[in-house]
């Protein structure tokens, strides 16, 4: 078919492109993986440790958003942490307390967080769909200090 140019095209020509090694490093860092936490394997890495530790000692009735667990170990982003408890966390810890920065729940299973953070007497929006973070908020103290 000739375009309204009145100039024919020569048709798309597909290019055979190696195919990376699976067991073989990539051919370059981008997109920061050079720097990124494995937090894969059988055991935890030390990052997810200190992550699990760290939502282990976050009191009833009170929260941490994914990003204040980072800041909170010194490493890592929300979504680390986010990773770690998905691979990790089991029902003897207190994953429930760990929420989005907006208050809302554990993405994962919001009705059984929310029923969770009710238990623990963890002050939640009018509506209960989120928790109200200015008064829940934990900043990693002790209670009483």
């Amino acid at each position: 078919m000739v375009p309204r140019s009145g100039v024919a095209r020569a048709s798309p020509v597909a290019v055979s492109r190696p195919r990376a090694r699976r067991d073989a490093p990539p051919a370059s860092l981008s997109a920061g993986l050079g720097t990124r936490l494995r937090l894969g394997g059988v055991e935890p890495s030390p990052h997810a440790v200190e992550v699990l530790d760290a939502v282990a000692r976050i009191p009833p009735g009170k929260v941490m958003t994914y990003g204040d667990v980072a800041e909170y170990v010194g490493a890592g982003t929300g979504r680390t942490v986010g990773a770690a408890l998905s691979r990790y966390a089991d029902d003897d810890l207190p994953w429930h307390r760990v929420i989005r920065s907006t208050g809302e729940p554990n993405p994962a299973a919001p009705v059984e967080a929310l029923r969770r953070l009710a238990a623990d007497r963890t002050p939640l929006s009018a509506n209960g769909e989120r928790v109200d973070l200015a008064a829940a908020r934990w900043d990693g103290r002790p209670p009483g200090c």
